[in-house]
């Protein structure tokens, strides 16, 4: 999810589509009426918040001229009618950010500058330890390469530290390549804050906009300029067709402000901010409620994705990426002894091996 308002970290680094895991309730029947009931919210929903009131107004006729031929009869569970609703709204908008989910315990806080309570926070801080703050890997390749997989973008407040500790133990490599492909969005502020360690102390960036409908404002993210730890020097950022919202976000960030090579596929291609809301009976509702503006191309990767300078498979953009870090090293080096060891390690690379440990006694 690309979301304005902090949300539980288990949700956003889940599946771009899919609701948390761990918490799968029990389904409930619905009846004629509450299906009705169910369907007039969403609508009503839909002509307040959708950020684009031309497409609400269309999509509102649409599900009301289906609704009365039936065809939502069939879908006598809540979470049957949400997985149909879900289908429906994304085919007719074309926009993947929509998404209908069956969750009776979920609080749903109707206000996107609301102040999440303590509770909120105390569970969001333990799923973000239990997910290890959207962190699914960090590595020190041979040749002295950096590698981080960022799976997703859990509340800043949440996930700051565990941002700038990866790149602390980072900081010594010669290179870094940023790990997008199974990157499913998350909270637009936290782009903005790890893009923050990409650039030198002063060098402050204007990353993104985001027009939200409902408060007709724009909300502009610019680098954090109290960020300490700083990585300056070369950054790859792997893609798919997987990477979305927010992860497609960073990578665009990345793209337009010439600080990365991206490698991979062009991404999912969904821009559009979301907040969600109440259908009732259970049922909740994610409404794409705002658009991004990206301050350098005035416009956003929305249904279009973010293109890679190196197209290459998804299964195949880490080692693309390896290897062209490793020849440019090679390239640049004046040390005999790193010159040796890339020279030993950029054949293996190119054929897609490991080097392997040596746990043999020393001798």
């Amino acid at each position: 999810m690309y979301n304005n308002r902090s949300m539980s970290i288990a949700l956003l680094i889940s599946a771009a589509f899919s609701v948390n895991a761990f918490a799968q309730p029990a389904d409930a029947r619905l009846s004629a009426a509450e299906r009705k009931e169910i369907l007039q919210t969403l609508d009503a929903k839909l002509q307040a918040n959708y950020v684009f009131p031309a497409v609400a107004a269309r999509l509102g006729k649409e599900l009301t001229s289906k609704a009365a031929k039936d065809a939502y009869a069939g879908a006598d569970t809540a979470a049957a009618l949400a997985a149909q609703l879900s289908k429906d709204l994304r085919e007719k908008s074309d926009d993947r950010h929509f998404m209908v989910f069956y969750d009776p315990g979920y609080h749903v806080e109707e206000n996107p500058d609301a102040v999440p309570s303590p509770e909120e926070m105390d569970r969001q801080r333990m799923d973000a330890t239990r997910m290890g703050y959207g962190i699914e890997k960090l590595q020190r390749l041979p040749g002295n390469v950096g590698y981080l997989e960022l799976r997703g973008f859990g509340p800043t407040e949440v996930v700051a530290a565990a941002y700038t500790s990866a790149l602390s133990l980072l900081a010594g490599t010669d290179a870094l390549i940023l790990d997008l492909r199974r990157n499913g969005g998350g909270s637009p502020n936290s782009v903005a804050y790890l893009m923050s360690h990409f650039f030198a102390k002063g060098d402050e960036r204007h990353l993104n906009d985001i027009y939200t409908r409902p408060q007709d404002k724009t909300q502009q993210y610019w680098t954090n300029t109290g960020v300490g730890e700083r990585y300056t020097k070369p950054v790859y950022v792997l893609t798919s067709a997987r990477t979305f919202s927010g992860g497609e976000e960073c990578a665009y960030d990345f793209q337009t402000q010439k600080r990365a090579v991206l490698v991979g596929e062009v991404t999912g291609g969904g821009a559009n901010s979301g907040d969600r809301f109440s259908l009732g009976h259970g049922l909740v509702i994610n409404i794409p409620t705002g658009r991004a503006i990206n301050p350098v191309t005035r416009t956003n990767w929305e249904h279009v994705g973010v293109k890679p300078e190196i197209a290459v498979p998804a299964a195949q953009a880490q080692q693309t990426a390896y290897v062209a870090i490793l020849r440019t090293l090679l390239a640049k080096t004046t040390d005999a002894e790193q010159r040796e060891e890339l020279e030993k390690i950029l054949p293996m690379a190119e054929k897609g091996e490991s080097m392997v440990p040596n746990y043999a006694p020393r001798r």
